[in-house]
């Protein structure tokens, strides 16, 4: 896309926006699969309500990073595309019909190229919905105890403690992001 090369030459730090977008996801997704390393190792799958919404938002951000990778239209991204929704032809009856419809016609062209980039701006914020439905289901089915006791007496509370905690936490992500964007762009 020209637009997106005009960013990245013309604007300035128009590099650093790019960057960011592109470090971002694949950052972010290194903190996802920190996410579910936690939860396995705490058991959270037994919370079968949360755990189902959290792999359902696990595989949509894999469909975005998907069709954001098809976007550069390279010769990578364009068989890319073309082998991975060929996999759609595995579906019986329906699957080749399917796959022209994704295509919007008889190959990866144009109209796939369009179709993959308005998925790829509507999915974040289908993905933001199931981020709030798994929080919500969080908070009323509760979340996995590592030590599996119900104690009241030995509580902590979430602020000052963990809020200041979490805080740090972020800044450290934040530092470590901003430091690979600017000094590793590529």
């Amino acid at each position: 896309f020209w637009s997106v090369i005009l960013i990245d030459f013309d604007v300035n730090s128009g590099w650093l926006i790019r960057s960011f977008h592109a470090n971002g996801a694949s950052f972010f997704f290194i903190l996802v699969y920190v996410h579910i390393w936690r939860g396995l190792w705490f058991g959270c799958f037994t919370q079968k309500y949360v755990w189902f919404s959290g792999i359902s938002i696990l595989f949509l951000m894999m469909a975005a990073a998907f069709m954001g990778y098809v976007l550069p239209w390279g010769q990578m991204s364009f068989w890319g595309a073309t082998v991975i929704t060929n996999l759609l032809s595995a579906i019986p009856i329906v699957g080749g019909d399917l796959v022209i419809w994704v295509w919007g016609g008889f190959s990866v062209s144009h109209p796939t190229l369009e179709r993959l980039f308005t998925l790829h701006f509507l999915l974040p914020f289908i993905l933001l919905g199931f981020v709030m439905a798994h929080i919500i289901l969080l908070h009323q089915h509760g979340s996995s105890n590592p030590l599996g006791l119900e104690l009241d007496s030995d509580k902590v509370y979430f602020y000052p403690y963990f809020y200041l905690k979490d805080i740090l936490g972020v800044f450290v992500c934040l530092f470590l992001f901003v430091l690979v964007c600017i000094y590793s762009p590529d």
